[in-house]
């Protein structure tokens, strides 16, 4: 058997949201390796061996789908929504250069996915359809500091945000933080959207002002976006639509 990996993207609930190319992949795979809950998605099936891990071991994870492909293996490694967004890519690509020369051989393929702020941003029109960025706001792997910083730039320049892992059991108060640092920068009422669960069972969806904003509104299974000063409501029974205007006026 010739080894390769590949690097997917589940999407962000959703089976009808994973592409036929990733499922591909996936009918193919000898070995499935990832976070427990992504790993608990694949349906079990003769040939194929599941690899569940805690989430804080990202790079062992990555370098023992790099061992396994190198033993000649069909590697998966899977990541929820895109596989290159905060996630599993860029962990595997951080152990291929650290490690033995032989692994950079291999066949290594990224697969996208539907990540969750496009899933989120398509629930309730196009917030994101101008200049927008994207911040993970957990300081695991970053100092706070650094947050920080960005999100007041990010809010400075009027781009629109999406913020992921935005609030924890671990660190609760973080995202309160954030709802000061945006109130205090843009100083209007732009829409924030609370966005948790899409696509699965469990899915709600809440717009409000930026200044009704609360930190229980987020959980880490929230996706927020942040509009812009042009962003626009336009209102209808139940959750409005959102939409950031492709243009910019002077």
């Amino acid at each position: 058997m010739t080894g390769g990996l590949a690097i997917v993207g589940l999407g962000p609930g959703d089976v009808a949201l994973v592409t036929p190319q990733v499922t591909a992949a996936l009918a193919l795979a000898s070995d499935i390796v990832g976070y427990g809950p992504y790993v608990d998605r694949i349906p079990a099936r003769p040939g194929l061996t599941l690899h569940p891990s805690d989430n804080r071991v990202e790079l062992e994870r990555a370098q023992h789908a790099l061992e396994m492909a190198a033993d000649g293996r069909r590697v998966v490694v899977v990541s929820s929504g895109d596989p290159g967004v905060f996630a599993m890519a860029a962990a595997v690509f951080e152990a291929l250069e650290s490690g033995p020369q032989h692994w950079r051989t291999l066949q290594i393929d990224v697969l996208p996915g539907i990540t969750a702020m496009l899933a989120a941003a398509a629930r309730v029109g196009a917030p994101l359809g101008h200049d927008f960025c994207a911040i993970n706001l957990s300081d695991n792997l970053k100092p706070w500091a650094l947050i920080e910083k960005r999100l007041r730039l990010a809010a400075e320049a009027d781009f629109a945000m999406a913020f992921y892992n935005p609030r924890s059991k671990a660190r609760p108060d973080g995202f309160a933080r954030v709802l000061e640092v945006l109130n205090d920068a843009c100083q209007d009422a732009r829409p924030v959207i609370f966005a948790r669960a899409v696509s699965t069972p469990e899915e709600a969806i809440r717009v409000v002002p930026l200044p009704e904003a609360k930190p229980e509104m987020a959980d880490m299974r929230t996706m927020v976006l942040v509009g812009t000063s042009a962003t626009r409501l336009i209102a209808r029974d139940g959750v409005p639509f959102v939409y950031t205007p492709r243009s910019v006026l002077e």
